[in-house]
């Protein structure tokens, strides 16, 4: 095994108890429609996610147009491509904006979608809809805004401050 592949994996078999298989199983279903849709994050504010709302993410070493994972399988098969087949379009969903989907050649005649120009991927240790476990990820791997913009950090929450008649939330 290479150095760069120790990296990929010894973080993700930790993830082995909590159920990868059941979550790339999962990616596998959800990323054939192509579909991106907009939700609130407690977290991280307005982000994209996939039609059965698993969240889409971004990948630091990409450039606008160009898929850096897809030259390593292991990449791949922890970060899962949101997919099309070859001549389909990507669907806005609730909140995105269909002018900043796109895709971009993928591998099997498939195509990955993108936004705002960047390719969009899933993780393999995203469970179920709304988890963002792959937010930070080697300070690589990003949960995405709906201008297609990273999100590097939380949403900050509204601090309490005193007042003479209680506390109130600003």
């Amino acid at each position: 095994m290479t150095g760069r592949t120790i990296r990929w994996l010894l973080p993700l078999l930790l993830l082995v108890p909590l159920g990868v298989g059941a979550a790339m199983a999962a990616t596998s279903s959800s990323r054939a429609t192509g579909t991106v849709n907009v939700v609130k994050s407690k977290s991280f504010g307005t982000i994209l996610v996939t039609a059965k709302g698993r969240t889409l993410y971004r990948y630091t070493i990409d450039r606008k147009g160009v898929n850096r994972c897809s030259a390593d399988a292991t990449c791949n098969k922890y970060w899962p491509p949101l997919l099309v087949k070859a001549g389909a379009k990507p669907t806005a969903g609730a909140g995105a904006k269909a002018a900043k989907l796109g895709t971009i050649k993928a591998k099997n005649g498939m195509r990955q979608v993108t936004y705002a120009g960047w390719p969009l991927y899933t993780f393999a240790g995203d469970t179920s809809a709304g988890q963002t476990k792959g937010q930070g990820f080697e300070k690589q791997w990003y949960v995405v805004n709906t201008n297609g913009g990273l999100v590097r950090s939380a949403v900050a929450a509204p601090t309490p401050t005193t007042t003479t008649g209680g506390t109130a939330w600003g």
